[in-house]
């Protein structure tokens, strides 16, 4: 069985600006045809034996993995199909778990912070470590930036998508007045292709994020 390409990221570091990433750390990834920002909840069935081992794991040590939108690939790794990701992603942390049957496992994960990857190597476990540089700014608990009021539309919008019964059932914990909350939100609610989120996590600046989120609104606007 062949492993991910670990030398295919999206982006390369001079492309990615890590002026405000901690030192490096090395965590597990989980690649996932999906983009995920800090404090969002996400819902996963896991039943490969490397993932469900990384569970417990992470379970037994109060830590988390990785989740990297992929770029080729596909999510269950097979026979001469390697996996490429992209290089920025979403640390995250269980939150809740449920056996589910068949030998599935069921678990709830939560963003915590924005990750750069550095490089990777395949565990003889068949997990995707990757050596990160975790954001200090783009992560959830840092000081909030009120939201100024030319931005209203955009959180009505938010307001509107919160209340689809799809985006109840996650109970997301939204900060109305923090720019960062309105950006990571909308980034992942708003139908745009899996690229467009991605470039939206990839940016560091919330106001420049927030405008490219306008940009696509209006984009959405005219084309329905």
């Amino acid at each position: 069985m062949n492993g991910p390409e670990m030398n295919s990221p999206e982006m390369n570091s001079s492309e990615i600006n890590t002026s405000d990433m901690n030192d490096a750390e090395e965590i597990p990834l989980f690649p996932l045809h999906l983009v995920m920002f800090p404090g969002g909840r996400l819902d996963l069935q896991i039943f490969e034996r490397r993932y469900i081992d990384l569970v417990r794991s992470c379970l037994k040590t109060e830590s988390g993995f990785g989740i990297c939108l992929l770029k080729e690939g596909e999510e269950v790794i097979k026979d001469n199909t390697p996996q490429t990701i992209h290089q920025a992603g979403t640390y995250a942390h269980i939150i809740d778990w449920d056996p589910l049957p068949h030998g599935l496992l069921g678990i709830t994960v939560e963003g915590s912070a924005k990750f750069v990857v550095e490089n990777c190597r395949l565990a003889a476990n068949g997990l995707l470590m990757a050596k990160v540089r975790f954001s200090e700014n783009d992560s959830v608990g840092k000081q909030g930036i009120p939201v100024e009021d030319e931005f209203t539309g955009l959180t009505e919008l938010l307001q509107n998508l919160e209340n689809h019964p799809v985006v109840k059932q996650k109970k997301l914990k939204i900060d109305y007045n923090n720019l960062w909350d309105l950006g990571w939100r909308l980034g992942e609610l708003i139908p745009v292709e899996n690229e467009k989120k991605q470039q939206l996590l990839e940016l560091d600046d919330p106001w420049e994020r927030i405008e490219n989120i306008e940009q696509l609104v209006v984009d959405l606007a005219n084309d329905a």
